[in-house]
């Protein structure tokens, strides 16, 4: 074997792409050690665009809601920020408990009021 290649099964390597591969492969195994001990951080956001003026929907109201029998419930209620964005998660982390139907609400025409905007009555068409 020569001091610059290494030989496998699947060919020569050298021995620097050898040392680069596996110590990716180490912080991989790191990082899977890590999450295996906490449990994995999903969580539901939203990211509401007001294309009407080219900006992100600051100040938005929205509504989370889960079903619960025959009818939604409120969960949260938040506005977007500056970004238009929700600044704390809808539904923080996903468990067992998450399983269900949900209703986000978007709450457009108060928002496009609020800003001025002349709206057609009925505001919004429920038809897709």
């Amino acid at each position: 074997m020569s001091t610059d290649k290494i030989t496998m099964s699947t060919g020569e390597v050298s021995r620097r792409d050898f040392l680069i591969g596996s110590a990716a492969l180490a912080a991989l195994a790191a990082s899977d050690n890590a999450s295996a001990e906490e449990p994995p951080k999903s969580r539901l956001s939203t990211h509401v665009l007001d294309t009407y003026h080219g900006v992100p929907a600051d100040g938005m109201k929205t509504e989370f809601l889960k079903l619960e029998g025959e009818s939604y419930g409120l969960l949260k209620s938040a506005a977007t920020n500056v970004e238009g964005r929700i600044s704390e998660a809808l539904l923080p982390v996903l468990g067992a408990g998450a399983i269900g139907r949900y209703q986000l609400v978007f709450h457009v025409a108060d928002y496009f009021k609020a800003r001025g905007v002349t709206l057609p009555d009925p505001h919004f068409s429920t038809k897709w």
